[in-house]
């Protein structure tokens, strides 16, 4: 028994710290402004993908760390028609080779009034259930036109601090919270 609390303190070590960071909905609605504008700024393909999306799941500030067990976490919000439709907190387990910590932002973009309905309708979202979410980095930023757009989310990662090497099983949950 005391070889499995061992990993577990571990983890809640490295996840407990992450619960703190919670903020005002107005200073949460102004980091996610920024970031926004940041990702639009910096990503060509991003701003494309936002004037066509329904609505844009915003989350400015995540906070990752591991050590063979490891968690993220971080609060954002839903703007629909530009107007805030509710918070959600990101969450995220790990087990695996990995060891570090980073803080990043990511953005995900909704582009059916079908996953805009089951992330309001469900009150959470297990990326891999549900839509279908295509992470965008540079080499499929290159390939995405107007034309192209047909999965329900893409998903861009940006702002990324820190370092964390991981080769890890991850999971990640986006919940409806209220601020």
């Amino acid at each position: 028994m005391k070889s499995l609390r061992t990993p577990l303190f571990a983890m809640m070590l490295a996840v407990s710290p992450l619960t703190a960071v919670a903020d005002s909905p107005e200073n949460l609605s102004k980091d996610a402004n920024q970031a926004i504008s940041m990702l639009i700024q910096t990503n060509p393909a991003a701003e494309d993908i936002s004037r066509k999306a329904k609505a844009t799941l915003i989350f400015p500030n995540i906070v990752k760390a591991g050590l063979i067990f490891g968690g993220a976490y971080g609060e954002g919000l839903l703007k629909q028609d530009g107007r805030i439709e509710g918070y959600y907190n990101s969450v995220t387990a790990s087990f695996g080779w990995q060891a570090g910590a980073q803080s990043y932002g990511y953005v995900v973009f909704l582009m059916s009034d079908d996953a805009v309905n089951y992330i309001q309708e469900t009150h959470g979202w297990e990326i891999g259930i549900g839509p279908t979410v295509v992470m965008v980095d540079a080499g499929v930023a290159k390939n995405l036109t107007s034309s192209t757009l047909k999965e329900d989310a893409y998903a861009f990662i940006f702002d990324q601090q820190g370092l964390m090497a991981s080769l890890s099983i991850e999971g990640t949950k986006i919940s409806h919270i209220n601020k």
